[in-house]
């Protein structure tokens, strides 16, 4: 593929951008010298037609172009000219104003965090959680969390299949303030390595299973579940002996009844067997540590301070 962007390609392409704007004025001129011959009396000496007939009646007349037509082509041959001079479009030529997408975007970054960076900066100095209290802080993290985190979680939080709800008490890796600083920040990858070679056949994965549902109190069979305990040691290195999970790894808890990809048998048994693997894409290089720290009180929010409802309330007495 590098040799698809050495200054060969640089030249060839504005050889022929600049050959085909040329060209379209050639034509055009060459098109205004084609006349019709006149006889003495001053008209056409033909019928005003270029003599092609279609269907037996249609004619294909020769009249010129307008005027005022011709010449709004003439400007815009010479408007794509200064336009290539002056940004970017003759291959590596970057144009005499030197304007890029890229620039423009820095630009509007700068003059952004010149104008807000103050007011982020007030409230980077804040604990998140008095930062949450505050309705004018909250406000600007949820507008980030809409920008940045709602194609995943959703626009409420509260998630979909294998992407995790905000709004509950429930945590992979740990709801504090600190720790959905890092989780924003870093990123994650939660895996859940393949099982159902290591616990056995069939029957036993669905005993496992049903052992995983009996944990929670969900409906299960109980006899299958006695018998699936003791292969439920396969899994317990991660989910602990008592299945609560270890948030330092990441592994859930599965004495609740929160599930992130389902809690029926046939999905249960389905993650046993496939494993899982997700990832939450680090956000350390999209926004400013005073923009996570925002984000991280809205985040909070959400499920330690009862909601933004009841934090209004409390902020009003």
């Amino acid at each position: 593929m590098a040799d698809f962007f050495n200054e060969w390609w640089s030249i060839w392409i504005s050889i022929l951008v600049i050959v085909s704007i040329v060209g379209c004025g050639v034509l055009l001129w060459s098109q205004t010298k084609i006349t019709v011959p006149l006889g003495a009396d001053g008209k056409p000496l033909t019928d005003g037609t270029t003599g092609h007939v279609w269907d037996g009646t249609l004619q294909e007349s020769n009249n010129p172009l307008p005027r005022w037509w011709m010449w709004l082509f003439y400007i815009t041959v010479v408007f794509g000219l200064v336009y290539l001079a002056l940004y970017p479009g003759l291959g590596s030529f970057q144009g005499k104003l030197g304007w890029s997408s890229a620039g423009a975007y820095n630009n509007e970054i700068k003059a952004g965090e010149a104008q807000y960076g103050p007011l982020f900066n007030k409230y980077l100095a804040m604990p998140v959680e008095e930062v949450a209290k505050v309705p004018e802080a909250r406000a600007i993290g949820e507008r980030l969390f809409l920008n940045t985190c709602s194609q995943c979680h959703g626009s409420d939080a509260m998630g979909s299949k294998g992407f995790p709800n905000l709004t509950d008490n429930d945590w992979l890796y740990g709801g504090d303030p600190a720790t959905i600083e890092l989780t924003i920040r870093e990123g994650r990858h939660g895996f859940m390595p393949p099982m159902g070679a290591v616990i056995g056949t069939d029957d036993d994965v669905r005993n496992v299973a049903n052992y995983v549902l009996s944990l929670s109190g969900a409906p299960h069979d109980p006899i299958k579940a006695a018998f699936g305990k003791p292969k439920f040691a396969a899994c317990a290195a991660c989910h602990g002996p008592e299945g609560k999970g270890n948030q330092a790894i990441g592994s859930a808890n599965l004495t609740d009844k929160i599930w992130l990809y389902g809690g029926d048998i046939n999905t249960i048994m389905e993650t046993i067997n496939k494993g899982r693997s997700a990832t939450m894409p680090a956000h350390k290089n999209l926004l400013s540590d005073a923009k996570i720290h925002l984000l991280a009180a809205y985040v909070w929010s959400l499920s330690n301070v009862g909601g933004l409802e009841a934090i209004d309330k409390q902020s009003k007495k």
